[in-house]
């Protein structure tokens, strides 16, 4: 039976490979195999997928989808992109930089990857090849740039790994905040080098594009595009941190101040309103039903003995704890490039789960290292997710070659900061 277990879980990698729906793929498979093969599994499908819908932790899923979609499709990231390109633009690298820190703080009020290297795409990568930018790092630092919210708290994918790994979200968001940091740190770090290298490669914005920026009570603007949303992440996060608030409780907090700045604003209107509702349903059904058929082959195989033939086979002290967390994370790098984070999340970390627990490894560590090696995957050419998603946006005469050498100096950056995070994992108890 252990056997089959494993059969089972190939097979659905397979039809997830084909491009079968993840979530029927799941449930599917599980179901037809757990009424032949587990005893009284119809008796605890029902208990197991009620003991999820009734998960408190996951009701702020929806709630940070909300307000991270309240903050794109209203405009509020383009005036803050806006704003910063005011502040930077003058410097070599500036408007480069910019992109950076607004994906920073796009990460810290969003979370969708998606949608905020769609959203940068759009807005920021005109303007930079407007300037003279050069092709590979306007996309690079983009693409770099909108898969910050796959580490930066309150980021869905720690809430997800959090409920999988049944670890506090809040101490998962507190680990984060450091590589999150790092990352924001050493990006800068590079396109400053560059600018300073290559200074053809960044120049920086006219005095009279600057200067149309700035028009029209600029410090006002300033205000609503820069500190308002800050506000609003502070607000969100530091009641996590200081135990005021559950993270749902702060998600729905950021949810409705991302309405009151967008009626701040006077973008906040019906239509729009109606569009996220829909956007939010929308990706909230699919993270839920994923999550349902998760739950149907996390039930059928541990019922055949699939977590005791895994435990088993890592018991015999043959494979370290570092061994197997090495090969952990090689398999979830190379998975990255073929399904999305909220798969992997549902399927291969339950499986993993009790392996990880009898090593008695700090799962609010490895959860981070989970975060950042999924990121990673997200740029890594040729399969990353966020590489496609900038594509899909850019102007014809930037080829997907250019996106691919454009990203490699900020994946070498990735690397870098999983390394560091693996072997000093003091960095995520410093907040």
């Amino acid at each position: 039976m252990e056997i089959v277990a494993v059969i089972l879980l190939l097979v659905v990698l397979v039809m997830i490979m084909l491009g079968y729906p993840v979530a029927f793929s799941l449930a599917g498979v599980s179901i037809i195999a757990g009424i032949f093969l587990v005893p009284d599994f119809l008796d605890f499908l029902p208990l197991r997928i009620m003991g999820i819908i009734q998960n408190y932790v996951l009701i702020s899923v929806p709630l940070f989808i909300f307000m991270g979609l309240i903050l794109e499709k209203t405009g509020i990231a383009e005036d803050l992109l806006r704003a910063m390109a005011a502040l930077f633009g003058k410097f070599p690298g500036g408007m480069a930089i910019s992109v950076v820190l607004v994906g920073g703080m796009l990460a810290a009020s969003t979370g969708i990857v998606g949608a905020t290297v769609i959203t940068m795409g759009l807005i920021s990568l005109p303007a930079m090849q407007r300037v003279g930018y050069h092709k590979g790092l306007s996309t690079g630092t983009i693409a770099a740039s909108g898969t910050l919210g796959q580490i930066i708290p309150p980021s869905v994918v720690l809430v997800l790994l959090g409920s999988v790994l049944n670890v506090p979200v809040g101490d998962l968001f507190k680990g984060a905040v450091v590589p999150g940091i790092l990352l924001v740190i050493f990006y800068i770090i590079y396109i400053l080098i560059i600018s300073f290298v290559r200074p053809e490669w960044a120049p920086p914005l006219e005095e009279s594009e600057i200067a149309i920026i700035k028009q029209n009570n600029f410090a006002l603007h300033l205000i609503k595009a820069l500190f308002m949303p800050l506000i609003l992440v502070v607000a969100v996060l530091g009641s996590i941190f200081m135990g005021i608030a559950s993270p749902t409780e702060a998600a729905a907090v950021g949810a409705v101040g991302a309405m009151v700045l967008a009626g701040i604003k006077k973008k906040l209107n019906r239509q729009t309103l109606r569009l996220v509702m829909a956007e939010t349903s929308g990706l909230t059904t699919m993270v839920f039903f994923i999550l349902i058929g998760a739950t149907a082959f996390a039930l059928v195989f541990r019922g055949l003995g699939g977590d005791t033939l895994l435990t088993s086979f890592f018991s015999d002290g043959s494979i370290s704890a570092t061994h197997f967390l090495i090969i952990l994370m090689l398999i979830v790098f190379v998975a990255g490039f073929f399904i999305d984070f909220i798969e992997i999340i549902f399927i291969l970390v339950p499986v993993v789960a009790p392996v990880l627990m009898m090593y008695k490894l700090d799962l609010i560590w490895v959860g981070i290292l989970l975060a950042v090696n999924l990121q990673t995957s997200f740029i890594t050419p040729p399969f990353g997710f966020a590489l496609f998603y900038l594509k899909g946006v850019t102007p014809p005469e930037i080829k997907t070659k250019d996106i691919y050498a454009g990203i490699i100096p900020f994946l070498c950056i990735q690397i870098l900061v999983f390394v560091l995070v693996f072997v000093f994992p003091e960095i995520i108890n410093i907040i």
